[in-house]
């Protein structure tokens, strides 16, 4: 027992000991580390809010940049895409010159009248289709009730009956719609 209590006695003067050896390792390192005046310290504090400052400009002027290339690029994008737009369609229109050359070619050389109008025939068959394909339709306005949001009066008619009063007589350019939105007005003659 009286072993247990010297080893006692000696680990708390052990602990002790370490104590104050730590406090007097705590105030050799405050001594070696000579306080920093005020002026100092705002010194220092200036200077790192400075390269604080010249990094983010750094960045801002690396993201302003970025942003005019993606600006200039995606406006040389769309004035691509803007020529090329009709590319498609153009390609999808040569099939029809191609039979209108033809037709004129061998038109120079046939005498009979329906055959060439069967060919024209033929032709535009194929252009309507084609262009039906792509969205464009004409429209059929002859009859109707004048409407100014799909046609354009040309000029007015005595309407041959009351009931064509108001109404579209004649059709002289039809009108065309793409996807229900008017390319071109129907211009008409209107009855009155």
């Amino acid at each position: 027992m009286e072993q247990e209590e010297l080893k006692n006695d000696k680990g708390a003067t052990m602990n002790e000991t370490s104590a104050m050896d730590e406090q007097n390792e705590t105030t050799t390192d405050t001594e070696a580390v000579p306080e920093l005046t005020e002026t100092e310290r705002l010194i220092l504090d200036l200077e790192s809010k400075k390269s604080e400052i010249s990094a983010l400009n750094d960045k801002y002027l690396r993201l302003f940049a970025e942003f005019d290339n993606f600006r200039k690029r995606t406006a040389k994008e769309k004035l691509e895409m803007l020529q090329m737009a009709g590319v498609d369609t153009l390609k999808n229109m040569l099939p029809v010159m191609d039979d209108m050359e033809r037709a004129i070619t061998n038109n120079a050389t046939i005498k009979d009248a329906e055959v060439i109008k069967q060919g024209m025939k033929l032709i535009h068959q194929k252009f309507s289709k084609l262009m039906n394909d792509q969205g464009v339709k004409a429209m059929h306005v002859k009859g109707e009730p004048f409407d100014p949001e799909f046609h354009e009066a040309i000029t007015k008619a005595p309407a041959p009956t009351a009931n064509l009063k108001g109404k579209v007589l004649d059709v002289i350019e039809s009108g065309y719609l793409m996807n229900d939105k008017v390319i071109r007005y129907a211009k008409v003659v209107v009855g009155e």
